[in-house]
């Protein structure tokens, strides 16, 4: 008989546990934006838009590492009501590698147009660009001999002639 009377209460009580759980609401956007920016802050350049749980991740980073990074730890924040992550985040090209001493073209250059002062000369991709200001006597020696390097072009149109 006791059993009869306590059966309806244990089976409300059961029903309650269950559903309560599911009852939690889901945290805002504004809510999952603060977490993610705090998760992002350690890669400057990169930022993030949260819209229904999505996290948008846009920027531009120095690595795959660090790309690699940012992602995980946006990612382990799904229990934070983060549904999904699109990454559009870019990795930055690395730094062409300047001409230094040790290249015979730029070593020959420096060479070349010691001789002549006001007169810069660099070379990029075997482009050698004079700039400065010359005599119109010397132009031809300066040409000569920056043209027997062997460069792909010898570039004189910033040169200034007295």
């Amino acid at each position: 008989m006791l059993l009869k009377k306590m059966l309806p209460a244990f089976v409300m009580a059961t029903a309650l546990a269950i559903a309560l759980p599911s009852c939690k609401s889901k945290p805002s956007d504004a809510d999952i934006q603060t977490q993610v920016q705090t998760a992002i802050s350690a890669t400057p350049g990169v930022t993030a838009d949260v819209k229904d749980g999505v996290v948008t991740l846009s920027g531009l980073v120095g690595s795959e590492e660090e790309k690699t990074a940012v992602e995980t730890a946006v990612n382990n924040l799904k229990e934070s009501g983060v549904k999904s992550v699109v990454d559009n985040i870019e990795v930055e090209a690395p730094p062409a590698p300047a001409a230094t001493a040790t290249d015979p073209l730029a070593q020959g250059v420096a060479d070349a147009t010691k001789d002549f002062p006001g007169i810069t000369a660099t070379v990029a991709d075997g482009i050698i660009t004079v700039t400065g200001e010359i005599e119109q006597s010397k132009v031809k020696t300066l040409k000569s001999s920056l043209d027997a390097l062997n460069p792909k072009k010898v570039d004189m149109s910033q040169v200034k002639v007295k």
